[in-house]
């Protein structure tokens, strides 16, 4: 089993609580955990490592997929039920459409062979989204430890504050657990990581520094800036790869790259063009406007045309005045 602190960085403190939270395999855990934070901080790819690592009984759902109760229930049931029948190789589809019908399904589910003396983890990703469904399921699925009588907990991973769900009768308050925005210093880090085998960790270490110098005050999406660093780095490293600069000659690399970085500001973070035409912007070594022609033409078509539907209703308005 791989070290954790290798596999993820920066959140030691986070994935510290989480396993103590979880403690033993045959232990009865937390029956709720609420974990949110911003978008892109990691908490859903620390949960799923944490419980894939840790090689524990879990069913993964993401509630804007399943956008009706009917379907959220069976997807559960039925990956558990895949779980627990996964020594057989045979399952069959479950139905479910209330949540009462769930608490007892659940029970049965559970009560296999390879999960009745482990707790089961049921993990909702985008939780917001359970607050446009039933008004019991949200307060159903924080006791269902104590409705199924089961060793089972609930991750509720959101990106809004706790304080937005509780309902106004009052329900079981979970373990609430924040994740922080990456700082600098860790996006720094966690970038570094993917550097490519065939150059230097200094080199890309390098290269990363000079692109959250540039992007950092706009942009502290990890996927973002992960994105942009897979998509520019060839630029960057093209004097090198011509033999025209070595990796250590960073004042001729930063020159290389300064004007294709603020290209990319104008257009990659925005999503103007696709991934492709950026790779042929910096091929072709075109302005980022040419791309953006259609565009600027529809808006002055738009524009255009407006203004003469308002001249129009004008001209309108002083032929009746005339007339009266």
């Amino acid at each position: 089993m791989p070290h954790l602190e290798n596999v993820v960085l920066c959140r030691e403190s986070q994935v510290s609580t989480l396993q103590s939270l979880f403690g033993e395999r045959h232990h009865f855990s937390f029956p709720s955990i609420f974990i949110y934070g911003h978008t892109a901080s990691g908490k859903t790819y620390v949960t799923q490592t944490l419980l894939k690592t840790l090689e524990l009984p879990h069913v993964f759902v993401n509630c804007v997929e399943c956008f009706t109760l009917r379907l959220l229930l069976e997807q559960i049931l039925n990956k558990l039920n895949h779980l627990s029948s996964s020594e057989d190789g045979c399952s069959t589809e479950i139905t479910c459409e209330t949540f009462n019908d769930f608490v007892r399904l659940f029970k049965q589910v559970t009560a296999a062979e390879n999960l009745k003396d482990q707790t089961v983890y049921i993990v909702l990703d985008k939780a917001e989204y359970l607050r446009d469904m039933e008004a019991n399921l949200l307060p159903g699925f924080l006791r269902l430890q104590e409705l199924a009588d089961r060793n089972v907990t609930v991750l509720f991973l959101s990106e809004i504050v706790w304080e937005k769900f509780r309902p106004n009768t009052g329900c079981f308050e979970p373990f609430v657990l924040y994740f922080p925005d990456y700082s600098i210093g860790n996006l720094q880090k966690i970038l570094s990581h993917d550097h490519p085998p065939e150059y230097s960790a200094d080199f890309y270490a390098a290269y990363i520094n000079i692109l959250l110098g540039v992007f950092y005050t706009v942009c502290r999406d990890l996927k973002e800036l992960r994105h942009l660093a897979v998509l520019n780095f060839p630029k960057y490293c093209e004097p090198v790869v011509k033999g025209e600069a070595s990796e250590r000659d960073t004042r001729k690399l930063w020159r290389n790259i300064e004007p294709h970085l603020k290209k990319a500001m104008q257009t990659v973070y925005l999503r103007e063009i696709s991934s492709s035409q950026w790779e042929k912007l910096q091929k072709d070594d075109t302005d980022p406007g040419q791309l953006k022609g259609i565009k600027g033409s529809i808006e002055t078509v738009t524009r255009d045309t407006s203004l003469a539907n308002y001249q129009d209703t004008v001209n309108t308005k002083e032929h009746l005045v005339r007339k009266q």
